[in-house]
C-alpha cells in the first residue's frame, strides 16, 4: 500500500504511528511485537490520524534505530528501514515480517521481554501465549500434544466408532493414529489433547479441559441485562455442530414470503453461514485459554458467535479473508476434514459470505478483539415486520402445552413468569416454561415486555 493511503487508516494489528524516536523503547517493543504476531509497518514521523511531523536528521536517527534493533532484541532481527518524503518531510518506514521467534527485549530477558500484537497495542505476552509461540517453531499445535496420564480408554471408543460409521468411513486403531487422536508416548499410544476435546469421555473431558464447550444465551433487548433462553453443551464440541443450530432456530423468528401458490419461510439469521462461522470457531479456537470458553449470544437486533485466542500468529482478517488458511488445531481440523464437516481449508469465509449474499442478509462483521474473534450477524430485514397474525402452519407445529400455554393470552393480557407458572398449575418444570416462551416468542406469538422481575409476557402485536 503506498504511504499516502497508509497514513489514513487508523492503528491497527499491523500497522502503527510515531511521533519521533525520542524514546526507542516503544518502538522497540512494537518491533518485537509485530515480529512475533503477524508482521507490520511502524511509521516514525506521523501521529495520527495523518498529521505528518517528520523526522530531523533521518540518516542519523535511522543509524540509532539500527543499532538498537541490533543490541536490544533477540533473537537477532532485521526489519526493512526505508526512508519516504511526503509534504516536504522525511519519514522512516519500518516494515518487520512474521518469524518464529519468539523474539524478546534482552534488557527484559525471557519470558518478561516477549511482546505481541493485541489489536492496536503491544503488550507482554502471558504464558499461554509464548507457549503458543514456541509450538509454532516446532510446527506443532496446542491438540497435537499427548496426554501421558491418561489412557485410550479415557476417549469413548464406542462413540468414535459411531460417528465414523455414520459418515460411511472405518475406524481402527492405525486410523486413530493418522489422524492425531491417538498418539505415541514412551511406547504407549495415549490421547492427543485434540482427541480427548473431540471423543474424550465426560469426566475426563471435565477433569482436563472444562472450558472445552459452548454456551449459548437468547437475551430480551440489545444488551446481556436479562437472559431469556441459555443452552450449555452437554458432549463434546461435536455434538455443537447439531444441537447450537438447533438452539438458535428456536431462539429466531421465520418470515414468511409468498411465491407464486408456494410459502417460502425466511430464517431470521442465515442458517449456512452460521453453521460455517460455528465450526470455524470450534476448529480455531485457542483451548489453551483457561477461563474462557466459546460463546452464542441472540439479542433482538444481532447474533453473535465469539470463541477465545487471536488470530494464529503470522495471520491477519486480510488473509481470512482471502481464502487462506491457517490451522490452529490439527487434530481437529483433520477430524472435522475426515467427517466431510468442513470441505477445502480456507473457503469457509467464502461460503459464508455467498450464503448471506444469496439470502439478501447484510454481510457478518468480523473482529479480532484482543484474545479473541467476534463475528455478528445483523437479521434479515423481512423477519424484522410484525405480522399480527400467526401463520396457522406456525399453530399446527406447536405442541399440545404450547397450546395451551397461548391459550391464556388474549389482547391486552399481560402475564409475569411467575402468573403462567401458576395459572398452568405448576404442571411443567420452570425450565421447560422457559424453553416454550422462547419459542413462542420466536415464532412471533408472545413477546417480552420490561426488564428483570418486572418482565411479563403478551401477545406479539
Amino acid at each position: 500500500m503506498e504511504i499516502e493511503m497508509l497514513i489514513k487508516q487508523p492503528e491497527s494489528k499491523t500497522l502503527e504511528f510515531k511521533r519521533d524516536l525520542s524514546s526507542l523503547l516503544p518502538v522497540l517493543k512494537t518491533i518485537i511485537a509485530f515480529a512475533n504476531t503477524a508482521g507490520g509497518i511502524i511509521i516514525i514521523g506521523c501521529s495520527p490520524p495523518g498529521i505528518i511531523t517528520g523526522v530531523q536528521n533521518i540518516f542519523k536517527e535511522e543509524e540509532r534505530l539500527a543499532n538498537a534493533i541490533a543490541d536490544s532484541i533477540h533473537p537477532f532481527l532485521l526489519p526493512e528501514l526505508e526512508v519516504a518524503t511526503l509534504e516536504e518531510k522525511d519519514l522512516l518506514i519500518i516494515k518487520v515480517a512474521h518469524w518464529k521467534g519468539p523474539f524478546y527485549f534482552k534488557k527484559e530477558g525471557m519470558p518478561k521481554g516477549v511482546y505481541v500484537r493485541l489489536g492496536s497495542t503491544s503488550r507482554p505476552a502471558g504464558a499461554e501465549l509464548i507457549s503458543e509461540l514456541q509450538r509454532s517453531v516446532l510446527s506443532l499445535s496446542f491438540d497435537q500434544q499427548p496426554l501421558p496420564d491418561l489412557t485410550k480408554e479415557s476417549l469413548d471408543l464406542e462413540k468414535i466408532e459411531q460417528i465414523f460409521k455414520s459418515r460411511g468411513k472405518e475406524i481402527n486403531k492405525d486410523k486413530l493414529q493418522s489422524l492425531g487422536i491417538l498418539v505415541p508416548h514412551a511406547r504407549n499410544l495415549v490421547p492427543s489433547i485434540g482427541g480427548l476435546i473431540l471423543f474424550g469421555r465426560p469426566s475426563e473431558l471435565q477433569q482436563s479441559f472444562p472450558d472445552a464447550r459452548v454456551s449459548c444465551g437468547r437475551f430480551i433487548g440489545n444488551n446481556k441485562a436479562n437472559i431469556l433462553d441459555r443452552y450449555e453443551l452437554e458432549g463434546t464440541i461435536l455434538d455443537a455442530v447439531e444441537s447450537v443450530p438447533k438452539f438458535i432456530a428456536r431462539n429466531t423468528r421465520l418470515a414468511a414470503q409468498i411465491e407464486g401458490i408456494r410459502r417460502k419461510d425466511i430464517p431470521e439469521y442465515p442458517r449456512v453461514a452460521i453453521r460455517e462461522v460455528l465450526i470455524n470457531a470450534l476448529v480455531h479456537n485457542d483451548y489453551s485459554i483457561k477461563g474462557a470458553h466459546i460463546q452464542i449470544a441472540i439479542f433482538d437486533n444481532r447474533l453473535e458467535i465469539q470463541n477465545p485466542g487471536m488470530l494464529p500468529f503470522g495471520f491477519t482478517m486480510e488473509d481470512l479473508k482471502a481464502g487462506v488458511s491457517r490451522v490452529r488445531n490439527r487434530v481437529i481440523a483433520r477430524v472435522f476434514h475426515e467427517l466431510q464437516l468442513m470441505e477445502v481449508w480456507g473457503s469457509g469465509y467464502k461460503r459464508c459470505m455467498e450464503d448471506c449474499r444469496l439470502g439478501d442478509y447484510l454481510a457478518p462483521e468480523w473482529l479480532e478483539l484482543g484474545a479473541a474473534v467476534r463475528v455478528t450477524f445483523s437479521p434479515h430485514q423481512r423477519t424484522q415486520t410484525k405480522d399480527p397474525q400467526p401463520p396457522q402452519e406456525v399453530l399446527h407445529e406447536l405442541l399440545e402445552r404450547q397450546k395451551t400455554l397461548l391459550s391464556l393470552f388474549q389482547p391486552g393480557v399481560q402475564l409475569s413468569f411467575r402468573e403462567i407458572f401458576k395459572l398452568l398449575s405448576e404442571s411443567i418444570p420452570e425450565r421447560t416454561l422457559r424453553y416454550d416462551l422462547a419459542l413462542l416468542r420466536g415464532r412471533q406469538l408472545l413477546v417480552p415486555k420490561g426488564k428483570g422481575r418486572a418482565t411479563v409476557w403478551q401477545l406479539f402485536q
